[in-house]
């Protein structure tokens, strides 16, 4: 049986894996950009310890394994708490807080670093603080960050594989699944590799362009 014919033949499986994979992220992507970027801003221009409580948290999840934290919220804190959630819950809570203070912290540090004289030649020229934002601030931080962004957003898809360790229906987990009926390893998982090779190179490549066009090192004078 060829990967074609696996496709063809067990077509409809895959396709609920995928939306299950796709709502997954959706709800990663969505609650990490927007709630990151706000929390970012709000960690560089609001109080010190704004920015040391999400530089701090950020530090904590990375060194802390995605997956432990997904099987410790999702055994021993309901365990503890005498609850049962739905494991895709539980793995959309994981992966966005992790997403959340990814962003935050890239988002956070990007501010910190904008160059001060950028502000200081806006004022110079009469344009106002609204406009130094729009104008200046904006466009540089956007170029500055969509690299980095779109990288850690590629990550949080790979991640989205291990919510199949929790039983989650997800793309994965039903090529497990379909693997355990017809031991096809080779095709099956090649298939699989294929997917996220052709769905992640492209954004890595756009990635890696936009970085190397648009990305300047602040410190340069």
């Amino acid at each position: 049986m060829s990967v074609l014919d696996i496709l063809i033949t067990y077509h409809l499986a895959f396709l609920q894996g995928l939306s299950v994979t796709l709502q997954l992220c959706a709800v990663i992507w969505s609650v990490g950009l927007v709630g990151g970027i706000a929390m970012g801003v709000l960690g560089a221009h609001r109080r010190r310890s704004w920015g040391l409580t999400i530089q701090g948290t950020s530090f904590a999840f990375s060194a802390i394994p995605t997956l432990v934290i997904l099987f410790w919220l999702h055994y021993p804190a309901q365990a503890m708490f005498d609850v049962v959630i739905d494991p895709f819950y539980t793995a959309a809570l994981t992966l966005s807080l992790v997403n959340l203070f990814g962003v935050g912290e890239i988002v956070r540090q990007a501010v910190v670093d904008f160059p001060a004289q950028y502000i200081v030649a806006g004022r110079v020229c009469g344009m106002t603080t609204r406009a130094i934002v729009r104008h200046i601030q904006l466009p540089i931080l956007f170029r500055q960050l969509l690299p980095s962004l779109m990288i850690l957003q590629v990550g949080m898809l790979h991640a989205s594989l291990f919510a199949s360790l929790i039983s989650v229906e997800e793309l994965f987990r039903v090529a497990q699944r379909i693997n355990s009926l017809i031991y096809r390893p080779i095709e099956i998982y090649t298939a699989l590799a294929l997917f996220f090779l052709a769905v992640c190179l492209p954004i890595n490549i756009l990635a890696a362009w936009l970085k190397k066009r648009y990305t300047r090192d602040y410190s340069e004078r």
